[in-house]
This record gives structure tokens, C-alpha cells and sequence, in this order.
């Protein structure tokens, strides 16, 4: 008999990045200034990052969320001055 075939899962990941508190934003002040010149005045601050979506496959949530942090603090975030949190959701 052969062994099982290792059960691979599909995953979408979403990586939400953002400047750590202290860190100068000047995109997010610019956007700022302008809501509030728009009339949004109860606008109170803004922080502009960005938003990262890949799909990748695992054996578990577990693998999957471990692989998308390693990729977070590698690549796609400046864990010096920038923030990033990880959303994991298994695909279809």
C-alpha cells in the first residue's frame, strides 16, 4: 500500500500595513488635511498603508499563518517603523 497523500490546504492571506505610532505619515497627514478641507471635520487623525492579498497553501491554519508572518517580517513590512497585521482565511 502507498502512504496517504499529504492534505494540502488553500488559504487566502490579507497583510494590512501601516506606519508604527511616532512615525512621520506624511501621506496621512496630506489625506487628512484634505478630508478636512472637504467639510469632514470630526475626521480626527489618518494613517495610509497598504493592503496585501496572496493565496497560499498549507497543511493547517497554523502553517499558513506562520509562513504569511515570516513573509510580513521579511518583505512586505519595515518592522523598524511600520505595523502590519494578519488576517487568514481558508479558500474553497
Amino acid at each position: 500500500m502507498s502512504a496517504p497523500l499529504p492534505v494540502t490546504l488553500h488559504f487566502n492571506a490579507t497583510v494590512t500595513v501601516l506606519p508604527k505610532e511616532g512615525v512621520l505619515d506624511p501621506e496621512g497627514q496630506a489625506i487628512e488635511r484634505a478630508l478636512k478641507g472637504l467639510g469632514f471635520s470630526e475626521v480626527e487623525t489618518v494613517h495610509a498603508g497598504k493592503v496585501i492579498t496572496l493565496s497560499l497553501t498549507a497543511a493547517d491554519r497554523a502553517e499558513a499563518e506562520r509562513r504569511v508572518r515570516e513573509m510580513a517580517e521579511r518583505l512586505l513590512a519595515n518592522p523598524i517603523i511600520q505595523r502590519y497585521t494578519l488576517r487568514i482565511e481558508e479558500s474553497a
